[in-house]
């Protein structure tokens, strides 16, 4: 029976597509930069792109942090201080946060039925402010964030810092639930324990694992493993 939870943050618990959204039409607006649907998603597709390079090793967080708006403001030509509005951009983060509905109520279930333990490559700061605001600090015995523990998913060493990091731990025993294949299944992989995708749209085509449209789908998946 599995009694210790590894659980992703972001679009696994927290809604961090609205979030995003919310937050680049927030700042546009404070900086008077014009904003579109489709700047938001190409902003998007940009930022995704290169949170997946530092899964690779191809590019180092802090570069992300100014490197999606500089490329953004050159292909729409957007004279803006890019630095400044990067950094706002990155503190706006702590104050917006939309948990998905019934995800606190899914840790504390998962909670009176072992440990739960969130593995995010988040910023720290932003995580944090994330858990207290969301609700959820009550139902989790820790949190192992890429910043912090110095690898990122998928990386081997983060799954192995988090196999170090908790006291009686069982691959057996262990589950991990989160949303990013290249980001969450792989490290579940690497580290030797069972994965469930959360996917609420479905699974994407050609993926053969244990998927979850919802919680509930995700505790009965559980059970039967």
């Amino acid at each position: 029976m599995k009694n210790l939870f590894l659980l992703d943050m972001d679009e696994t618990l927290l809604d961090f597509r609205r979030t995003e959204r919310e937050n680049f039409f927030a700042t546009f607006s404070d900086f008077g930069i014009p904003v579109s649907d489709e700047v938001f998603a190409r902003f998007h597709e940009i930022n995704d792109g290169l949170w997946k390079a530092l899964e690779r090793g191809e590019v180092a967080r802090g570069e992300i942090l100014t490197k999606r708006f500089e490329l953004l403001f050159e292909e729409y030509r957007i004279a803006a201080p890019v630095e400044t509005v990067a950094q706002a951009f990155f503190r706006n983060y702590e104050h917006i946060c939309h948990p998905y509905d019934g995800a606190a109520e899914f840790l504390r279930t998962l909670s009176s039925r072992g440990k739960v333990w969130i593995v995010t490559n988040g910023a720290a700061v932003i995580q944090k402010r994330h858990i207290a605001d969301a609700g959820f600090a009550p139902y989790l015995s820790g949190v192992f964030i890429s910043e912090e523990v110095g690898y990122n998913k998928p990386d081997v060493r983060f799954a192995r810092c988090v196999e170090a990091g908790i006291a009686d731990y069982k691959r057996e025993n262990a589950v991990w639930l989160g949303d990013s294949l290249t980001s969450d299944c792989t490290c579940a992989e690497r580290a030797g324990i069972d994965f469930v995708l959360y996917a609420p749209a479905g699974a994407p085509e050609g993926y053969a694992g244990d998927a979850a449209r919802d919680y509930a789908e995700a505790l009965r998946l559980f059970d039967r493993m």
